[in-house]
């Protein structure tokens, strides 16, 4: 092998591993913040399927949220340039936006006491998460701006 060739392959290494690393997983949601102690950062299975309740589930721990005692419903968005991307692979990567997808649950627990999360959805699951909170515990969802309502009702 060339050194060129060997450079070539080096690059492409380290770029698909940087990649990798920047890209969050495809079904799991993150814990970024609420009431639940010590599942901050908890990466995990958000399960809807229940129709009763959504089960939240990481190596950090669980918890449930009761439809029944959802009190409020935000969604909203934050959009960020790609800089480790562009530092590592190509200067091209800062003319693309990466957008991070917020959801915060409000509801009453097993005890009637409040409670609340805010979860990091991973793309492509706003849509499907809120349409089936709203129809289960019968709580519109209040939208941060405009783009990011329009990104759920298109």
């Amino acid at each position: 092998m060339t050194r060129r060739q060997f450079s070539s392959r080096f690059i492409w290494t380290i770029s698909g591993a940087a990649i990798g690393i920047l890209q969050a997983a495809g079904d799991e949601v993150q814990y970024v913040g609420g009431t639940m102690s010590g599942m901050d950062g908890a990466e995990g299975l958000f399960d809807t399927s229940d129709a009763k309740i959504i089960k939240f589930s990481s190596k950090k721990g669980a918890f449930e949220i009761p439809y029944q005692g959802i009190t409020s419903v935000e969604y909203g968005q934050k959009a960020g340039r790609r800089i480790g991307v562009a530092i590592v692979i190509s200067p091209v990567f800062l003319l693309s936006k990466k957008r991070k997808h917020f959801l915060t649950v409000g509801f009453k627990d097993a005890k009637d006491q409040p409670q609340a999360v805010v979860l990091e959805l991973p793309k492509g699951t706003p849509r499907k998460i809120i349409a089936i909170i709203e129809a289960r515990s019968g709580v519109k969802c209040e939208y941060e701006s405009e783009e990011a309502k329009k990104n759920v009702h298109g």
